[in-house]
């Protein structure tokens, strides 16, 4: 018995024995990140936006530096200039009377560290949320709570829409996209599932007309992250959005410049 547990215990200390592999990543100079969301909310003005701007950073670090010092503006087909100004150096650039026209085309300008960053994008609209569904018995379970918002897809023209999800629990938020292209003029829903939930519980619900090239651009993103986690956290590969470096095309940065209408229901778990 004795040599039984003497061969036992030196095997489990021979297997429990680890190594530590260290893992030599590429270091690149920063790139700009630009998180250039205008985002109309029905029933308000829409004159108070910002852009956040930040600059990439090594895989393992925690820390997401801001682009501090940057000149930002927006321009309408008018050629009217909304000046965005950074917010006591957190990289966010705030405007307050921002003019937002349904299928206005805007252009942004971003000047940041000697190089000019360009974007060109549409407003688009967005469909008003009918009514609100919810499901108690959904999921492989049959114990998560399902949501479904549904709302009026416009006749007679292709709409893309981005919807976000955001419940008041300890979980990530739900992102999601759909186009209308066998759908065009139906009655549809955005769907959210989530075993978590529980009575009384708040989930913001929110449906944005993006254009096509959002639509694909986000689309491509979710489906590299899984649809959580967000659009800007790191990415197995580069996707590019439609910002562009007119000064030098090689320092290309990250992240789009999006315009959309958005409805928004806070909807509380039954």
């Amino acid at each position: 018995m004795k040599k039984i547990i003497t061969i036992l215990t030196i095997l489990l200390v021979t297997f429990s024995c680890e190594d530590v592999i260290e893992v030599d990543l590429n270091n690149t100079d920063p790139r700009l990140v630009i998180d250039a969301s205008i985002n109309w909310f029905k029933g308000t003005s829409g004159n108070n936006q910002s852009i956040k701007l930040t600059l990439s950073a090594p895989y393992f670090d925690t820390q997401i530096p801001p682009a501090n010092g940057a000149l930002v503006s927006v321009f309408d087909a008018s050629g009217n200039e909304y000046v965005f100004i950074e917010d006591n150096n957190t990289g966010v650039y705030l405007n307050d009377n921002f003019n937002p026209i349904i299928n206005g085309l805007y252009n942004l300008v971003v000047i940041y560290d000697g190089e000019t960053y360009t974007a060109s994008e549409t407003l688009k609209s967005v469909a008003p949320f009918d009514y609100i569904e919810q499901k108690d018995d959904g999921g492989f379970s049959g114990e998560e709570i399902e949501i479904k918002a549904y709302f009026t897809d416009p006749i007679d023209e292709e709409n893309y829409y981005f919807f976000e999800f955001i419940p008041n629990i300890p979980v990530l938020p739900t992102l999601d996209t759909f186009k209308d292209e066998f759908v065009n003029g139906n009655e549809i829903f955005g769907f959210y599932s989530e075993e978590d939930l529980k009575a009384n519980d708040l989930v913001v619900i929110r449906n944005h007309g993006v254009s096509q090239r959002f639509y694909e651009y986000m689309f491509i993103l979710l489906q590299q992250t899984g649809g959580n986690g967000g659009p800007f956290e790191t990415q197995p590969a580069s996707v590019r959005g439609n910002c562009i470096n007119t000064t030098n095309a090689a320092n290309y940065p990250f992240g789009y410049f999006r315009l959309s209408e958005v409805d928004e229901v806070i909807y509380r778990v039954e």
